[in-house]
Formats: structure tokens, C-alpha cells, sequence
């Protein structure tokens, strides 16, 4: 997203590093009420797309590893190689056919193999690259795989009424910006990104959470704006007033919001015989 006034600078920062780290209380919950929010979407596509007995898998950025455990659970894929910088809440709950690799995908040297699914959910949006990386995940694809990528919409337009959700809101994706790059003003071009990068046929749907009081979503929400409160102040858009007034927002009826949307793009690998065709 551009943001007025600062150019096209980006935070030097990184996820886990600057801000969300996971060595923080209830850092780990916070994931998980993002997976409460958004694992039973994630998982009706995966399985949708054919995910089951005989698939080989690649989760980047796994997380806690709900996405990963539920592939082998549920959907009976044969392996899951789960990968993040910091592998501390994958290693916490091991499960036949889960490896886990503590592992940067941005590195030269990011080379774990081919698979049938290659998955990346949240993890895009805050690093740099954004097109040699969609490029980069999609040479992971074995033919005939898929590449799956999710990341966050911004839905508040220059429109949207005013209230405390929309102010923090708007903070925060600014000061993560300034803090650690992140930026989903280019998530929309995910499916054009896919078929440059020779996937075919591509497809994208959005899922919005209700943001309801109580609801993971809104939790999810309330834990991150506390987590980035530091970079939100830095704009001197809001002030921790601002933020505790959002948060109690979110947990009254009052709020009538729109949550921020996951977008799902996907892309399949030609197999060998048809790229000639």
C-alpha cells in the first residue's frame, strides 16, 4: 500500500524480529486465532485443489503448523515439510509424516525439493521480492502440483465511515510498512504473478471473517494491534488511547466493520507432456 508522504520506503525490519516475535507471550495464541479464523477455508481449497493420499507437501511459514498437521490428518497427504525461521511452536506438537526444517525461504540457498503442493499463507506480504520469490516457490512445484499462495486484502477504502477500527487499522498496515516492509497493496496480482511464473490455469477467491465480539478474528486482531503498538504510535497516527479504544471496540456490539480479507490464489504446474502442446 502507498503511503503518503513516505514515498515507497519500506522498514528495514523483519517479521519475528521487529515486531511479532516469537519468543513473546501468547505469541503462539495469536497465530492460532488466526487459524481459527481462516484454517477451515484454507483447508477446503487445499483439498478442493486435490490434496490427499500419495502428495508430497511444502508449508512455508507454517507457524504453530494447524495447516500442516490438518493436511496429514485430514486430507492423509503422504509428508508435510513444514518450514519457518523460527520453528519453536512446529517442534511443540510432532506428528507422523511432519518434518520440520527451521529454514529462510528468502536464502540463495532455499532449495528442499520438489512437491505436489507448495503452500505459503501470511508469509509473502512481509518480504521484499514479492515477484522473484512467487517465481522462486513456484520452481518447488513438481509437474502436475499446485502452488497455493494467501495473503492479506486491505478492504477500508477512502469511503469507509470512520471509527476506532478503521483508524488502528490504518496504523497499523502504515507502521508495518515503516517497521518490517510489509505490503499488501500487490496481493491482488497474485493470479498474474502465478501465470508469469508458467502456472496454468490460475484462480483467486477472498474470504472475510466476521469480525464478531469474541470471535477468533477479533482476538486475532486485538493481539496484533497490542503487538504493534510501538510502530503504530511511530506514525502519530494513533496514540495508545486510540488502541485500547479499538480493541474494546471490537469486543462490543457496537462495531460494524469489515476485517481485512484473506485472498487464495492458485496455480498449477504443467506436466512435462502438455508444455509443448
Amino acid at each position: 500500500m502507498s503511503v503518503p508522504g513516505r514515498g515507497d520506503a519500506r522498514g528495514s525490519g523483519r517479521y519475528g524480529e521487529a515486531v511479532f516475535r516469537p519468543e513473546q507471550a501468547g505469541e503462539g495464541e495469536r497465530i492460532d486465532f488466526g487459524a481459527l479464523a481462516y484454517d477451515d477455508i484454507t483447508m477446503a481449497r487445499l483439498r478442493a485443489l486435490g490434496a490427499g493420499p500419495g502428495w508430497h507437501c511444502l508449508d512455508v511459514g507454517a507457524g504453530t503448523g494447524t495447516v500442516s498437521r490438518r493436511l496429514l490428518e485430514e486430507a492423509g497427504v503422504a509428508s508435510v515439510l513444514a518450514v519457518d525461521r523460527d520453528v519453536r511452536f512446529l517442534r511443540e506438537r510432532p506428528v507422523p509424516g511432519l518434518d520440520v526444517r527451521e529454514a529462510d525461504v528468502t536464502a540463495p540457498d532455499f532449495a528442499p525439493g520438489r512437491f505436489r503442493l507448495v503452500h505459503a499463507r501470511f508469509v509473502l506480504m512481509h518480504l521484499p521480492e514479492h515477484e522473484r520469490l512467487v517465481g522462486r516457490l513456484a520452481e518447488l512445484v513438481e509437474p502436475g502440483g499446485v502452488l497455493v499462495l494467501s495473503d492479506a486484502v486491505d478492504l477500508l477504502g477512502d469511503r469507509t465511515p470512520d471509527s476506532p477500527y478503521t483508524e488502528v487499522m490504518r496504523a497499523m498496515w502504515r507502521g508495518l510498512r515503516d517497521t518490517i516492509g510489509t505490503d499488501v497493496s500487490w496481493v491482488p496480482s497474485y493470479p498474474r504473478l502465478l501465470r508469469e511464473a508458467g502456472l496454468v490455469p490460475v484462480a483467486a477467491e477472498i474470504h472475510v471473517p466476521p469480525l464478531e465480539p469474541g470471535s477468533p478474528i477479533s482476538r486475532f486482531w486485538a493481539d496484533t494491534w497490542e503487538r504493534s503498538r510501538a510502530a503504530m504510535r511511530a506514525t502519530g497516527l494513533v496514540d495508545d488511547a486510540a488502541v485500547d479504544a479499538a480493541i474494546r471496540y471490537l469486543d462490543s456490539e457496537e462495531c460494524a466493520a469489515l476485517s481485512a480479507g484473506m485472498l487464495t490464489a492458485w496455480g498449477r504446474k504443467p506436466n512435462m507432456d502438455t508444455t509443448t502442446r
